[in-house]
């Protein structure tokens, strides 16, 4: 009589594991989770503004002049987000803004009219950016002091040009796309060029070797040298990239003024780390999201206009600023831990 065979010991090591989800799932959901945490932030404060000053905040023109104040910082913090993803750090984007501005409108650019004043503000970026790259990249200075000088020569410059005087532009061809005449189904042209520069970084960050690169030498660049990938070229093109969207910002702030001034871009280097880092791009590097930057963009606007309604401190705004940025990491950290 035949015995029944039994199963071997180990029978159960060898049964085919219960179905995991893909580590690329866990990754998506905590994207997910932390760009709907940064929609519920920026909910909150429109909330907050209709609730305080409903027929100010919520009147179509000041949700016009929001998205158009945000377009400009929000264009110097695409590149920033890519540099910051690539393991880097720009402390000059505000001084070149303030330097392509005033390089601009001075009077003999002027008499090029509309691409005379674009072609030198596009170019004064990309050359600063140039530099900054060329040193970080083959001269092997660290970032932080790289970008620091630039930052101080920049903003020399662009005094030393001015002579601290506000250059007014007369070209009409730029002054009329600061009116709500040149605004095309109520959306004004400078919010049309943010999202365009959002779009196509987005695609480059998300969907192109490019990004893939930048991504891998903010991970590790030593292991990114090793698979091939030329480390200092790539972090040369990254400051180019910087340099071109500060050309580009400066532009748009030229039309959002219609004049150029040395005092340009205060800040916006603070305002573009804070606004990439609460967006979920990490600041060591390998990891960034354009979605969150400008989600970061939007809600420091959004603050900014509302206590501006609402006649509040300027020292208060900032209080509230680093209380959002402590908020949005720790949410960041705790979501992360839980995922």
């Amino acid at each position: 009589m035949t015995q029944p065979v039994s199963p071997p010991r180990d029978s159960a090591d060898k049964m085919p594991a219960p179905h995991e989800p893909p580590a690329w799932r866990a990754l998506v959901f905590r994207a997910d989770l932390r760009t709907l945490s940064l929609v519920g932030v920026l909910a909150v404060l429109v909330l907050i503004g209709g609730v305080t000053k409903p027929d100010e905040f919520l009147d179509t023109r000041n949700l016009q002049l929001v998205l158009t104040q945000a377009s400009v910082i929000g264009v110097v913090t695409v590149g920033m987000t890519f540099v910051i993803t690539s393991g880097g750090i720009d402390l000059s984007v505000g001084a070149i803004v303030a330097l392509a501005s005033v390089w601009a409108t001075t009077v003999a650019t002027q008499e090029y009219g509309f691409a005379g004043i674009l072609f030198t503000a596009v170019l004064v970026g990309v050359g600063c950016g140039l530099v900054n790259g060329l040193l970080i990249a083959y001269g092997g200075m660290v970032p932080f002091i790289a970008t620091l000088a630039m930052l101080a020569s920049a903003r020399g410059l662009a005094l030393q040009i001015t002579d601290g005087q506000t250059q007014i532009v007369s070209v009409s061809s730029i002054l009329d796309l600061g009116e709500r005449d040149a605004y095309v189904l109520g959306v004004p042209p400078l919010v049309m060029v943010f999202a365009v520069v959002t779009i196509i970084g987005w695609l480059v960050l998300n969907r192109t070797t490019f990004g893939r690169r930048t991504v891998a030498v903010g991970g590790n660049a030593e292991a990114a040298r090793l698979a091939g990938i030329d480390v200092r070229r790539q972090r040369l093109y990254l400051y180019l990239l910087s340099g071109l969207c500060c050309g580009i910002a400066a532009f748009l702030l030229i039309i959002l003024s219609g004049s150029g001034q040395n005092t340009n871009g205060n800040l916006y280097e603070l305002d573009a780390i804070a606004a990439a880092i609460i967006g979920g791009t990490l600041l060591s590097g390998g990891r960034g999201t354009i979605t969150g930057s400008v989600l970061g963009v939007l809600i420091f606007t959004t603050i900014t206009n509302i206590f501006a309604l609402n006649n509040l401190q300027s020292d208060v705004q900032q209080i509230a600023k680093g209380a959002i940025i402590v908020a949005a990491v720790l949410v960041q950290r705790r979501t992360a831990s839980t995922t």
